[in-house]
């Protein structure tokens, strides 16, 4: 029976995603991935062809793991838009805190991965995935009544901006979340949707 790898692809990306913790994407490259492991500069390139495709494995990897649980996260309200989207805002800063490295990764956006080098696949999947988080705020939208101008931008301000800040505070200045983190999100995010909902029965 063949041994399994030394270095599989998971453990490279978790050495990448530690370097950009600490000193941002720039610090991520081929020799400083394999030093930090201690394996052979070759073993990086086996796995991922050049720099570009590695860095968009590191921001995928990060993002469709956040984003299984976010959408999971707005499925969690029975019916009850509200309660989703609550729930999507709650999960924006406990995966951020059980994931803190990771979360630091996110606030720096695709385009400090060089996302203008990925490969083709790359691209698709960054696509798809925006295409999904699209259709799940336009979904949300719907059901709250706020489809269009000011309400929908609540909407997206209430699951994605609003609880995502309160994460970038912290992170940033390498704090961890406070204890009421979550509750702050959760209840920010409805007071956003009551004016919201407010608001959209005033123009009509």
């Amino acid at each position: 029976m063949a041994r399994p790898p030394r270095y599989d692809a998971s453990r490279f990306l978790d050495a990448a995603v530690e370097l950009a913790a600490a000193a941002g994407p720039s610090a991520i490259s081929m020799a400083a991935v394999a030093k930090a492991l201690g394996a052979p500069s070759g073993s990086v390139y086996h796995r991922f062809p050049a720099r570009a495709a590695l860095l968009a494995e590191v921001w995928l990897r990060t993002v469709e793991n956040f984003q299984e649980g976010w959408f999971a996260a707005l499925r969690m309200g029975d019916g009850d838009p509200r309660a989703a989207a609550r729930a999507a805002a709650v999960h924006v800063v406990a995966w951020s805190r059980a994931h803190p490295r990771e979360a630091s990764l996110l606030l720096y956006g695709s385009a400090e991965f060089a996302r203008d080098d990925w490969p083709e696949p790359a691209v698709r999947r960054a696509e798809e995935g925006h295409r999904r988080v699209g259709e799940a705020v336009a979904g949300l939208c719907a059901a709250l009544g706020a489809e269009a101008g000011p309400a929908a931008d609540r909407v997206t301000l209430a699951v994605i901006d609003m609880p995502l800040t309160i994460v970038r505070r912290h992170v940033r200045r390498g704090q961890e979340l406070p204890a009421h983190a979550e509750e702050l999100a959760g209840e920010s995010a409805l007071l956003l949707l009551g004016a919201g909902g407010q608001q959209e029965r005033r123009s009509r």
